[in-house]
């Protein structure tokens, strides 16, 4: 177990002892997180959403995806899932019961085949996953089941030298694929994953796969992050490669003008992909550092000044909030210490990247997903 293993391990198990769930935890947390951001039912509704999980997720990064071109003050939840952890063996309990639902024993089968050394999605991907779980009610009024998001980290998945027409990793996108296909408890689809190979094989030796995810409770498609796009030039570069359907101009008018702001200083692109295409409907992530910089954990320690361009560029952009933009613009706080019921914890909040949403009519929303963690502090001396 190395050093990071063993601070993870520790604070799961001191964050035992503070709630009985997430849900409980974030309670705690409310003077931190502004209502302006998530308030009223909105708050209510996230808080009894991790109120169904445990506690210990906070050990890892999690946060919330805060529409900031929306006028309701709510939020869904993102959390990270580490095999080997308290929250994993939980995970798989849950998932091997009698009466468990399809999605929790795929994710519980996803996280055996992750902690298994030799297995291939760990080799690709590492020990980590993403859950996103949406916070309004699915058809029916039942809680929507988790996202599941994979991120070739160890093994990273980029394009050919070439591009168009390479295809060397084929087959480990397949596997990161099929772990998609496992957690979200879906049916493999052949012409799904035809048309995943065709947008990877399109990829140039600069771009890479830097997350792939699918909701099993929404339409199905498969959600691919392309990672590499620096300006707005590339960007487009890229959509016209991978066959997006939808106008550029819009995209072009929108990134120019953050570009010319220096709001951002990397870019994946997230498209959705069908059995029968690519769908209308686009993502921009825009990052404050450089996209391979996701991959260490100073990222995690960034302070909230690297936003200051962007929340300037996009305040005056029809439709967003400012009372939300002014809360996100405070939402980095460093490290702060906390002091929990039986135990000290540093508190570390932060935005992980701002999403644009294109769509047919133009830019549809912006996104900002942030995020909180909590570290366990060694117990003062006598």
């Amino acid at each position: 177990m190395n050093a990071l293993d063993e601070l993870w391990a520790i604070t799961e198990e001191r964050l035992l002892g503070e709630a009985s769930s997430l849900g409980g935890l974030l309670a705690g947390l409310r003077p931190r997180i502004s209502p302006a951001l998530i308030g009223g039912i909105g708050w209510d509704s996230l808080v009894a959403r991790a109120g169904d999980l445990p506690a210990t997720f906070a050990a890892f990064p999690f946060g919330f995806e805060v529409r900031l071109t929306d006028p309701r003050p709510c939020a869904d939840l993102g959390v990270s899932l580490v095999c080997g952890s308290r929250t994993a063996q939980w995970f798989l309990t849950m998932g091997r019961a009698p009466d468990a639902d399809p999605v929790t024993a795929g994710i519980a089968r996803l996280v055996c085949d992750k902690a298994r050394q030799g297995s291939g999605i760990r080799r690709i991907t590492g020990p980590k996953m993403l859950l996103e779980y949406d916070v309004r009610p699915a058809a029916g009024g039942s809680p929507a089941q988790p996202g599941t998001f994979l991120y070739p980290t160890e093994q990273p998945i980029f394009g050919s030298p070439c591009g168009g027409g390479g295809g060397e990793r084929a087959g480990d996108v397949g596997i990161v694929l099929d772990g998609v296909v496992t957690a979200t408890a879906r049916h493999p689809d052949a012409a799904e994953r035809r048309e995943v190979e065709r947008v990877y094989r399109t990829l140039d030796s600069g771009t890479r796969i830097m997350s792939v995810g699918a909701f099993p409770s929404r339409e199905r498609m498969v959600r691919l992050a392309l990672a590499g796009p620096r300006r707005t030039s590339d960007v487009l570069e890229l959509l016209e490669h991978v066959g997006w359907p939808g106008e550029r101009s819009t995209v072009s008018a929108v990134l120019s003008r953050l570009q010319e702001a220096n709001a951002f200083a990397s870019l994946a692109v997230h498209v959705d992909v069908r059995a029968g295409g690519l769908g209308p409907a686009l993502g921009i992530g825009l990052y404050a550092r450089d996209t391979d910089w996701l991959r260490s954990g100073k990222y995690w320690l960034a302070d909230g000044t690297d936003w200051a361009a962007f929340v300037e560029t996009v305040e005056d952009m029809s439709g967003v909030v400012p009372a939300k933009l002014s809360a996100l613009a405070g939402w980095s706080s460093g490290a702060e210490t906390l002091f929990g019921k039986s135990s000290r914890f540093v508190l570390i909040r932060g935005i992980h990247h701002v999403k644009l949403v294109v769509n047919d009519q133009g830019l549809d929303e912006i996104k900002a997903y942030v995020f909180l963690m909590l570290c366990a502090l060694p117990p003062r001396p006598r």
